[in-house]
Order: C-alpha cells, then sequence, then structure tokens
C-alpha cells in the first residue's frame, strides 16, 4: 500500500507541478476573485496556506485598491494576485498601480484585454492571467501575451458564461499547450480536478468553497445560506424580455430573485406604454441589484441580497478553515489515484 501511497503522490506531484511553479505555491489552486468576499482577510489566508489567493478589485477606485495590497502584503509574505475588471473606466491606473506595488500576478476578467493593457501590466515582470470563454480567443490571448488562461464553466457563481466547463475543457485543453492553463466553475471535489489536471489542465480556481470559508468576512447568514442550499437553488438571473438583456448571473434563489422578475414585467409594461423610453427602462432594469451584494455577503440579508454561488454549493457541508479545503481537495485527489493504482 505504501507503494501506491508514494506512486500517487509522485504522480499528482508532476501533474500540478506547471500549476503550482506558475503559482509559486504549494497547491495549483487559485481563489476566484468574489467581489466583497475576496479581501485581504481570505487572500493572505489562502496564500498562507498553500494556495493562491487573487484580490478582486471589482469596482474599487485606484486608491482603496492600494490600501487593500498593502494590508494584504502586511498578512502575508506568499504569492497573490489582484483581479482587475476590463470594462473598469480607471483601468489603466488601477493597471499602473499594480505594477508600482509589484503584485506578482495581474488577472485580467470581465473582457477580453488588449495588447497594451497586457503589455503595460507586463512591465514590472508580472505574469498575466486571462479569462478565455472559447478556443479562438484562448489563442488570441496568448499571442496578446497572457502568461495563462483561466477556463470558466458556467456552473461557477457570479458574472457566468453560456458554456459548462465539461464542453470548454474539452474545446480547450487538448489545444493549448502553450501556457498553463486553470479550470474553473462548480468544483469542490480532488477527483474532479484530478480528471481536468489528467486532460491537461495546470491546476483549478475555486470560489464557492472559500466564501464559506472559516476566514472568509462575509456574513454567518451568507455561510448559513450555502450550507443549506443544494446545487440545483444556485441559478442564472432571467432575462424576461429580449429587448431588454440582463447579464446571466449565478445565485441562490431567494425574495430578491423572485422580485427581480416582478420588477422586470413592471418596467417592460411601463416602457410599453411609453412611460419610459428605452435608456431609461434597461437602467431601471440594471439597477434593481445595485449594492445587493454587500447586502448580502457584509450585511447578512440573504432574502434581498445577491447571494452570488456556483453550483458546487451543494457540496458546501460545513463552515472549514482554508487550510482544511486545500487538504481535503489533495487527499481527495490522491485517494483516487491511490485506489487506481490498487486496481491496476
Amino acid at each position: 500500500m505504501r507503494e501506491h501511497v508514494s506512486a500517487a503522490a509522485r504522480e499528482y506531484d508532476a501533474l500540478t507541478r506547471r500549476g503550482r511553479e506558475f503559482l509559486g505555491t504549494e497547491h495549483a489552486i487559485m481563489c476566484g476573485a468574489m467581489s466583497w468576499v475576496s479581501e485581504r482577510h481570505l487572500v493572505s489566508a489562502i496564500s498562507n496556506a498553500g494556495g493562491f489567493g487573487v484580490i478582486a478589485c471589482g469596482a474599487m477606485p485606484p486608491e482603496l485598491l492600494a490600501k487593500e495590497i498593502d494590508a494584504t502584503f502586511a498578512l502575508t509574505q506568499k504569492p497573490f494576485g489582484v483581479n482587475l475588471i476590463t470594462m473598469h473606466p480607471k483601468l489603466d491606473e488601477l493597471i499602473e498601480l499594480c505594477v508600482a506595488k509589484r503584485v506578482s500576478h495581474i488577472v485580467f476578467a470581465g473582457g477580453i484585454p488588449s495588447s497594451a493593457n497586457i503589455k503595460a501590466a507586463k512591465a514590472s515582470g508580472a505574469k498575466i492571467i486571462a479569462f478565455a470563454p472559447a478556443l479562438v480567443l484562448a489563442k488570441r490571448l496568448i499571442k496578446s501575451g497572457a502568461d495563462a488562461l483561466v477556463i470558466e464553466g458556467s456552473e461557477a457563481g457570479g458574472h457566468i458564461g453560456p458554456v459548462s466547463l465539461t464542453v470548454l475543457a474539452q474545446e480547450i485543453l487538448p489545444h493549448v499547450t502553450e501556457v498553463p492553463v486553470f479550470v474553473a466553475g462548480g468544483l469542490a471535489r480532488g477527483e474532479a480536478i484530478l480528471g481536468y489536471l489528467e486532460m491537461g489542465a495546470a491546476g483549478a480556481q475555486l470560489g464557492t468553497l472559500f466564501a464559506a470559508s472559516t476566514e472568509s468576512i462575509a456574513h454567518e447568514n451568507f455561510k448559513k445560506a450555502f450550507i443549506r442550499a443544494a446545487a440545483r437553488d444556485a441559478t442564472p438571473s432571467v432575462q424576461l424580455d429580449e429587448r431588454f438583456p440582463v447579464i446571466p448571473v449565478r445565485g441562490l434563489v431567494n425574495e430578491g430573485t423572485k422580485r427581480f422578475m416582478r420588477h422586470q414585467a413592471e418596467v417592460v409594461a411601463k416602457f410599453q406604454s411609453g412611460e419610459l423610453d428605452k435608456t431609461a427602462a434597461q437602467l431601471e432594469i440594471e439597477h434593481f441589484w445595485a449594492g445587493a451584494l454587500r447586502r448580502a455577503v457584509i450585511e447578512g440579508d440573504v432574502e434581498n441580497g445577491s447571494v452570488m454561488a456556483g453550483q458546487s454549493v451543494g457540496m458546501v457541508t460545513a463552515v472549514q478553515p482554508v487550510a482544511d479545503i486545500l487538504a481535503a481537495l489533495k487527499a481527495q485527489a490522491l485517494a483516487a489515484l491511490e485506489a487506481r493504482g490498487a486496481r491496476g
């Protein structure tokens, strides 16, 4: 049995080496950047435990991000990244800030960064990670200078694309070998991560498990909602009328999501009656969720706030320290390899 364990450990080490070396970590596990959740405490805890924490800049102005980066450096000497949204009106300033602070890894999300963005971000030697929603875009990002990619399936929490990780992995992993590729979306078990590593992934990105961790600053109500939820409770926001697009966001069904449906219907009726023009109607729909994520995460209003969660929420059964989560993921992968060795 000891030989099987040793062989399994060696194999797992080999499968995760590229990801670990790229991130500079003990585990090839990134934490997804979750607004209001992925801040100094959770980020430093994950990095200190051997994973890779990522600060969620979100809508932060540069001065606020600067404070968050400094505070994180004060809590960990291990590598961590900063996630920047490409649609941020002050993206250039945020890039300059990360370069000046010598952040080791910069993650671009929420769109495809330009070659100029990537070049500017690499000015201090930072490694660039970008999200690739399709093979053609993965190739373009690599040509633009991205050092690694994340492919995130629609099983993920928060803002999502239309394609599952199962399909994205088949489309992209066999054809992208130039840079490390991290898989994301619906992941909560080491055996699942192992399967993607064997397909060619360098590592994985997880969010939902970490959002409900001991070190997460999310409200106790928020974490309890995760523990109660089943996978089917995490659904994408629904668009009622194609004339008024709704960006799909996956979260737990609650009174807020039900009221959003009623709100859309009321706004469409006002538009049809001439009470609102198209622009005003679109803004009314978009403003419905303003501040809703903070209400859920920080204030604990899980009935009216936006409780963003991936479909892996059904596997969140307890609030655990991040070190235990990372250890469990590795143990599950090793157990799968050991069982295979025993059968062979």
